[in-house]
C-alpha cells in the first residue's frame, strides 16, 4: 500500500527540479476530505480509515499508530519541537501522541499508546494546539472544545457558531484568545478562559469559510473560503477588527500567468512556467471551469530565494504565505497583496495527484525546500512531495523581472545630458550643463532594487552633511524679506532622530469666509510658506504655522487645480481649469508670465516647475507639455500691460494609448530626467527626457484611473539613501495606495484602511521617508508606517472630506485640507 522512491519531475514537466514526489501511499479508503499535519521533521495523515501515519522526513519511514476504531477526520502537531506531540481526532476519540516515546516503544517491539483527552465529541473537523501545548481546541460539530492535553477534562466549551466550525488558531500575542471560522460564513474571537464571545462578524460570502491563520507580526487575521477568496483583518487595538483586503485568488492567478507569459514571451525565451499561464484565459471547448477553495494557509520562508536570487525583488519585511488550492499552491505577498508563484499539480507530469482534497505543507523550508502532504480528491492516494521553493520563484518572477530591467532607470541623474537630449536644448545658452558631480551620487554606491531591512534608521533625520543635489542658490541678490522669513532663517533646522508622526491637532482656519473647497496644497522648499490653491479662482500663501496670509493671488477664472514652488521659493506656478497658466512672484500680487487659452485646448493641470527650475511641466489632454521659460517682472512705462516673460514650448510628449493623462510628477529639487505620467487607461508611464522618450509602461497599475502620483522627494532637511529617491506612491478611488520601485516596475506594498470612494484624496510622503499620509471621505486623515500595510494613526476632528495633506519639509507637521476650505495644523 506504499510505494517508495523519488519520482522528480523532468521530462515532460514545465519546470524541471520544482516539485519532487517523494514518497506516495495507498489507502483503503478515500482520506480527501481530512485535516492533515507538517512538522520540520514529520509528516501525519490518516490511512487505512482508523490508522494514524507517522512519515519521518529523515529516515524516510513510515510507522503507524493504532488507537481509534472509527475514521480519522483531524491530525495536528503541537507547537513546540521537544517533545514533539501529535493529536489525531475521531468521531469516538481524540489523541494525543508523544511521538518520541511512541517511537522508542516501536524500537522496542511494543505496541505505543497514546492518552485520550476527549470522547464522543462528534465529527471532528480540526485540531489545534495551544501555544504551550498545555490546550487543545477541538472543532466538532458547531462547538469548540477546550481540552487538556495531558488527560481526559474538558476545560471550556465555546458555542455559538450556527453550522460547523472548519477551524481555529490560537492568538499568541493575547493570553486566552482563540479566533474560529464556520461554515456559517463567519469568524469569532472568544476568550477560551472563560468561554465569553469577545467579538462576532457578519456573513462574509456566499461560500463557508474552510481555513485560518494568524499573522503574529501584522496582527491579522486571515481566513479563506470555498470559492477562492481571502479575507485580511486587523487585530490591532483599536482597529475593531476592520476588513484590511479582499483578496480574489482566481483572479491573481489569472493576471499573474499572464503576466508571467507575457514577460517570457516579450524577452524571446520559451522557457517559462507552466501551462496553465500559456492558456489562462483560453478554456477548451466544453471544459469546466473548476474552483479554487482555500484548503490551507500556512507561513512561507521566501525570504531565502530573495537572499540567493540577485534579479528577483522584494521588501525583506513583507510577510509571504502558502496558499493550498484543489490544483495546486499559491504563494502570497501581503505586503501587495500580489501572486509571487504558483505551482499547478497538473503541470507536472511525474505527480501522481493532479486534483487535491486536502494538504499540508512545512513551515520552514530546509535548503531551500519544503514538503508538501496532499491527498487524491479521487483516489485513494496520498503523495509526500517536496518543492524547491528557489527554483519555483527563479522560473516564474526571472523571465517576468529581466523583460522590466533591461534599461536601469533612477530618479537621480546619474549621466550627463545627451547632445540632442529636449532638455539640453531648452536650456538657456548662459546656463551651465549640470556637471557629473552634482547629477548623481557617488560610482560606489550600486543602484540595486530597494529592499527594506527589519532594523533601519530614519534616512531622513540623521545628522549627516547636506547633499550637493539640494544645495542651494547662494548667489541671488540681497532683498529686503520680512521679519518672521528672516529668524526663519537663522534657525539650525534639523529633524529630530526618531520622530513619530504628528498625530495632534493645534490649529484650525478656515481660508475663507464662506465653505470653499481647497483644491491643492503645497509647501514651499524651506518649509516657511504653504501655498493653497481654492476653488473659488485664487491662490493664497500662509505663513508656515497658518497664523498670517503672506499674500493672495487672483486672476485664474477657473479653480485652481495645481500650485507648485520654485526651487529658490521666489516663483509659484499655478494651473486651472480656465484652461491657463500663471507664474506669480511670491512678494508680488500681479503675474510675472500668464499663458492663455490660446495655447492649450484642454484644461491645463499638474503645471510644476523641473530640472531646478530650468523647465516647467504641465499636462493637457494625452500630452505633457515641456516648456522653457525666462521671467522678467519689470516694466515698461509706455507698456506697462505687456509681460516682458518668455514661455517657449520645447516638447510634447503623449502618452500611449490614453484619452487623458489623469496624474504627473517629477522632481525639481536635484537634476532628475524621470518623468512619471498616469492616465486614464489605468496604466503608468515613466519618460526619460535624457532620452526624450518613454522608456517604460506599467498596464493595470490600479482598478481604476491613477489620479494622484506621490515621488519620495525628500528635503533640504533630511538626507535619504540614494535608493530610496526611486520609490513613489500612486493612488485611484477606491483601490487604496500602492508602493512601487521605479527599478523594479513593481508594487512592493499596499496600503489600505481610508476610505477614496467618493472624492479624489491626496497622499503626502513624509521627508523622511517614514510615513505616508491620505486624506478620506469619512472626514478623517490616516497616517501608514512605510513598512506596514495597515494604517497606524487615524486622525478625526475634520468637517467635511479631507481632500489634500502636505508634510513641511523643514520639520514633522502635517496640514489637511478640507472640503469645505478648512486648514488643519499638526506640529
Amino acid at each position: 500500500m506504499e510505494s517508495g522512491g523519488d519520482r522528480c519531475s523532468s521530462e515532460g514537466s514545465c519546470s524541471p527540479g520544482v516539485v519532487c514526489e517523494k514518497h506516495l501511499f495507498t489507502s483503503k479508503l478515500s482520506e480527501s476530505l481530512v485535516q492533515l499535519a507538517c512538522s520540520h521533521h514529520h509528516c501525519a495523515f490518516p490511512l487505512n480509515s482508523n490508522e494514524l501515519c507517522i512519515w519521518n522526513t529523515a529516515t524516510a519511514q513510515p510507522f503507524r499508530l493504532l488507537g481509534h476504531h472509527y475514521s480519522i477526520s483531524a491530525v495536528s502537531f503541537g507547537s513546540k519541537p521537544n517533545p514533539l506531540l501529535v493529536c489525531s481526532a475521531s468521531h469516538e476519540r481524540v489523541i494525543v501522541w508523544n511521538l518520541d516515546e511512541c517511537t522508542q516503544k516501536v524500537q522496542e517491539g511494543l505496541t505505543p499508546r497514546g492518552i485520550v483527552i476527549g470522547t464522543l465529541l462528534g465529527m471532528v473537523l480540526h485540531v489545534r494546539f495551544s501555544p504551550d501545548d498545555q490546550q487543545v481546541a477541538v472543532c466538532a460539530g458547531n462547538r469548540i472544545y477546550m481540552l487538556s492535553a495531558k488527560n481526559e477534562a474538558i476545560l471550556a466549551e465555546l458555542d455559538g457558531h450556527l453550522a460547523p466550525v472548519t477551524a481555529a488558531d490560537f492568538c499568541t500575542w493575547e493570553k486566552s484568545m482563540l479566533v474560529s471560522v464556520s461554515e456559517d460564513r463567519t469568524f469569532k474571537v472568544w476568550n477560551y478562559s472563560t468561554g465569553q464571545l469577545i467579538y462576532q462578524s457578519g456573513v462574509l460570502t456566499a461560500f463557508p469559510l474552510l481555513s485560518l491563520l494568524l499573522d503574529e507580526e501584522n496582527k491579522q487575521i486571515i481566513t479563506g473560503c470555498a470559492e477562492g477568496q481571502l479575507w485580511i483583518f486587523s487585530l490591532i487595538s483599536g482597529h475593531n477588527y476592520r476588513c484590511v483586503a479582499l483578496i480574489n485568488l482566481k483572479k491573481e492567478q489569472e493576471k499573474f500567468c499572464d503576466k508571467v507569459w507575457k514577460s517570457g514571451k516579450k524577452i524571446g525565451e520559451g522557457r517559462n512556467t507552466s501551462k496553465l499561464c500559456k492558456t489562462n484565459n483560453i478554456r477548451p471547448e466544453g471544459s469546466v471551469e473548476t474552483s479554487l477553495p482555500v484548503l490551507l494557509i500556512e507561513h512561507c520562508d521566501c525570504l531565502i530565494c530573495f537572499h540567493n536570487e540577485e534579479n528577483i525583488s522584494s521588501a525583506l519585511n513583507a510577510n509571504y504565505f502558502w496558499i493550498g488550492s484543489s490544483t495546486g499552491l499559491l504563494i502570497i505577498n501581503l505586503a501587495n497583496f500580489e501572486l509571487e508563484g504558483f505551482l499547478s499539480y497538473k503541470d507536472y507530469s511525474d505527480l501522481s495527484i493532479r486534483f487535491a482534497g486536502s494538504c499540508a505543507i512545512t513551515r520552514k523550508a530546509v535548503n531551500g525546500k519544503v514538503l508538501c502532504l496532499i491527498t487524491s480528491m479521487f483516489e485513494d492516494i496520498i503523495a509526500v512531495l517536496e518543492v524547491n521553493l528557489a527554483a519555483l520563484v527563479r522560473t516564474q518572477q526571472t523571465d517576468f523581472l529581466l523583460s522590466r530591467n533591461k534599461k536601469s532607470l533612477s530618479v537621480i541623474a546619474r549621466c550627463s545630458l545627451l547632445t540632442n537630449s529636449p532638455l539640453c536644448k531648452g536650456l538657456k545658452k548662459n546656463l551651465k550643463e549640470p556637471s557629473s558631480k552634482t547629477l548623481g551620487m557617488k560610482s560606489t554606491v550600486k543602484d540595486q532594487p530597494l529592499v527594506f531591512h527589519n532594523k533601519i534608521k530614519s534616512s531622513g533625520y540623521t545628522a549627516s552633511p547636506q547633499m550637493t543635489m539640494f544645495s542651494p542658490n547662494n548667489n541671488l541678490k540681497k532683498k529686503k524679506v520680512s521679519k518672521w522669513k528672516t529668524t526663519s532663517k537663522q534657525k539650525n533646522k534639523e529633524y529630530p532622530l526618531e520622530s513619530y508622526p504628528p498625530i495632534k491637532y493645534e490649529k484650525e482656519i478656515s481660508v475663507t469666509c464662506k465653505p470653499t473647497p481647497i483644491c491643492c496644497i503645497e509647501y514651499s522648499g524651506d518649509g516657511e510658506m504653504l501655498a493653497c490653491g481654492l476653488a473659488d479662482k485664487t491662490v493664497l500663501i500662509f505663513n508656515s504655522n497658518l497664523t498670517n496670509t503672506y499674500n493672495v493671488f487672483a486672476g485664474h477664472d477657473g479653480a485652481v487645480n495645481s500650485v507648485g514652488w520654485s526651487h529658490d521659493k521666489k516663483w509659484l506656478v499655478s494651473a486651472s481649469e480656465d484652461r491657463t497658466l500663471r507664474v506669480w512672484s511670491v512678494c508680488k500680487n500681479e503675474p510675472a508670465l500668464i499663458l492663455g487659452k490660446e495655447k492649450f485646448l484642454k484644461t491645463v493641470r499638474f503645471a510644476q516647475f523641473y530640472f531646478i527650475d530650468a523647465f516647467i511641466l504641465l499636462c493637457c489632454g494625452s500630452e505633457f507639455y515641456l516648456l522653457s521659460f525666462h521671467l522678467d517682472t519689470t516694466k515698461d512705462d509706455l507698456k506697462r500691460y505687456k509681460q516682458r516673460s518668455v514661455c517657449k514650448l520645447v516638447q510634447k510628449f503623449p502618452m500611449a494609448s490614453t484619452m487623458e493623462i489623469t496624474s504627473l510628477s517629477a522632481v525639481n529639487d536635484f537634476y532628475s530626467y524621470i518623468v512619471l505620467t498616469a492616465g486614464s487607461n489605468r496604466a503608468l508611464e515613466v519618460f526619460d527626457l535624457n532620452a526624450g522618450c518613454s522608456t517604460a509602461v506599467i498596464p493595470e497599475a490600479h482598478t481604476r484611473s491613477v489620479y494622484q502620483i506621490c515621488q519620495n522627494k525628500g528635503s533640504s532637511f533630511s538626507a535619504q539613501q540614494p535608493e530610496a529617491y526611486n520609490l513613489f506612491m500612486t493612488t485611484a478611488a477606491g483601490d487604496g495606495i500602492k508602493l512601487w520601485d521605479l527599478r523594479t516596475l513593481r508594487c512592493e506594498r499596499r496600503f489600505e484602511g481610508h476610505s477614496s470612494h467618493c472624492y479624489p484624496c491626496g497622499i503626502a510622503v513624509s521627508p523622511c521617508g517614514r510615513f505616508i499620509a491620505s486624506g478620506s471621505d469619512d472626514k478623517c486623515a490616516y497616517i501608514y508606517e512605510m513598512r506596514s500595510s495597515t494604517f497606524s494613526h487615524k486622525l478625526g476632528g475634520h468637517t467635511e472630506s479631507v481632500v489634500n495633506v502636505t508634510f513641511s519639509p523643514s520639520s514633522p507637521q502635517l496640514t489637511t485640507a478640507t472640503l469645505d476650505g478648512k486648514l488643519l495644523f499638526l506640529p
